[in-house]
């Protein structure tokens, strides 16, 4: 297998965008039409994945210590979609003939092994992940609503209960799916660390043209019923460091956070913790009241909220999150963790580069996908 062939004939067929992953689906439909019912009706969404995961693919297919976690989380991930080992062959071909139809003369038999044989490893290590998580974990949780609370009219706090135990760490994130929507998983953070209840906690802001987020604000219940998918998230809180921690959560991006508050608060002598908690308008400081009684009762901590457009009557630091984080101190020892919209969070992290923040102390999580 020739990687950079690989690579170069992706780059070729890339040039064609959305129209190569509408090709691939129109093919697997026609030859598999009971493979439709997989989906949901709307496939924009899904074929933007597609793309995206298959330029990851490629782009590391000869760097395998960063290839294969990735791969293996794709196998565990699909198990909710009810992917099962027989419909690998099936998105194999249709994969193949999508590749060489936009290849056009350039598609050669060395390119159609290069293909193949990389596509049967992916598909090996996918359903090795999958089997082995098959033995510890469900496909999906059934979990049910339990508190619902609207704190904006567009932004929503629940409370699930799931019908089995549901084992993550804080900082993580699952997949939700509501009746209302289905086959439309869309990735949540929790927002509490795990508690002997086993009740988990989600805030979620509504999104213009998002099909999940309005039912997930305006239409859920008490006593409705959604599924959760398998956690996962690398923006875990490390305890082993020993520095003091800066958080860092735009609008909704708290969530997480406030998961690994919880953990910090639960360890025998907490490090030092400078939490900034910013959003466009005061009264997107949604959870702030709750922000400040846990500073009341925990001298490690601080909170300080902040308000990117001008009121005079806010109580809040005036400025983005980066401008706000610049004016309060240097932060090269600290460990930080950043959650928020992408341009927010990609504008914090160079802000704290310039700081004098190393990379590996930043973790960060994007909820593009929210």
């Amino acid at each position: 297998m020739d990687a950079q062939r690989l690579k170069d004939n992706f780059a070729q067929v890339a040039q064609h965008g959305d129209a190569v992953a509408l090709f691939f689906y129109s093919d697997l439909f026609l030859r598999n039409p009971r493979l439709r019912d997989m989906f949901p009706v709307g496939m924009s969404t899904q074929r933007d994945r597609l793309l995206s995961a298959l330029g990851r693919i490629v782009s590391q297919v000869d760097d395998l210590h960063n290839l294969v976690p990735f791969v293996q989380q794709l196998g565990r991930d699909h198990r909710k979609f009810g992917v099962e080992a027989l419909h690998y062959p099936e998105v194999g071909a249709s994969l193949v003939t999508t590749l060489r139809y936009f290849s056009g003369s350039s598609w050669t038999e060395e390119l159609a092994r290069d293909w193949t044989d990389a596509y049967n490893l992916v598909s090996k290590v996918m359903l090795d992940a999958a089997q082995q998580d098959s033995s510890v974990n469900p496909s999906w949780w059934n979990a049910q609503i339990v508190a619902h609370e609207r704190r904006r009219f567009d932004l929503a706090v629940f409370r699930v209960l799931p019908d089995r135990p549901f084992a993550y760490q804080p900082g993580q994130s699952a997949s939700l799916e509501v009746p209302a929507r289905m086959r439309m998983w869309r990735s949540y953070s929790m927002a509490n660390a795990p508690r002997p209840d086993n009740t988990v906690d989600f805030h979620v802001q509504l999104i213009d043209g998002g099909p999940v987020s309005p039912v997930l604000v305006r239409s859920l219940r008490v006593g409705d019923w959604i599924k959760l998918s398998a956690p996962v998230g690398t923006m875990t809180f490390d305890e082993r460091s020993g520095r003091d921690v800066l958080l860092i959560g735009g609008s909704t991006g708290l969530a997480p956070l406030k998961a690994i508050l919880d953990q910090i608060g639960a360890l025998p002598s907490p490090p030092r913790v400078h939490l900034f908690f910013g959003a466009r308008y005061v009264d997107g400081l949604y959870d702030l009241d709750d922000l400040q009684k846990r500073a009341a009762g925990a001298p490690w901590l601080t909170v300080i909220p902040a308000v990117s457009d001008h009121d005079p009557g806010a109580v809040a630091e005036h400025g983005t999150l980066p401008d706000v984080i610049g004016r309060f101190g240097m932060w090269q020892n600290h460990d930080a963790y950043v959650c928020g919209s992408p341009g927010m969070t990609d504008a914090t992290v160079d802000r704290l580069l310039n700081l004098g923040l190393s990379h590996d102390r930043i973790r960060i999580d994007k909820y593009a996908d929210a």
